[in-house]
């Protein structure tokens, strides 16, 4: 073992959260209305209120540019976006979340957030609660 790599039980800990978190993931987005793909996209532009080209979005999703721009034609269709002319640049168009699909994403997240607190208040008990509620902060710290 090198100084640089993970003491063992560092890595079955990481394995172990890693499969927690994955499988709770999973297990939220079977109610969802919008793709996952389609959330991610409107999960950008909420946030700020940001406007991106479509090869923004396709490097900030790390796909490739003619996935993204499908998946905004889908999105555009939908009335979950518009497209405008960039100020500055009349080859691109500047994508833009409507209100449309600004209420569709934040009904999912309301949804899952609904979902995660019937779970917590049926399966833990007042102190489990408390021990869960004292780790968000260190899961913000992975990031």
């Amino acid at each position: 073992m090198s100084s640089e790599d993970p003491h063992p039980d560092t890595l079955e800990l990481a394995a172990d959260l890693r499969a927690a978190i994955g499988s709770l993931v999973r297990s939220l987005r079977g109610g969802d209305e919008l793709p996952q793909n389609q959330a991610a996209v409107l999960g950008l532009l909420v946030r700020d209120e940001h406007t991106c080209t479509v090869a923004e979005l396709a490097a900030l999703q790390r796909v490739r540019h003619q996935s993204m721009a499908r998946t905004v034609a889908l999105m555009t269709g939908a009335g979950l976006v518009t497209q405008q002319p960039h100020p500055t640049d009349g080859r691109k168009l500047l994508v833009t979340a409507t209100e449309a699909g600004r209420t569709a994403l934040l009904d999912q997240r309301a949804r899952r957030e609904r979902r995660i607190a019937g779970v917590i208040e049926s399966r833990l008990t007042p102190e489990e609660q408390h021990t869960l509620r004292a780790a968000v902060p260190l899961l913000r710290r992975l990031h």
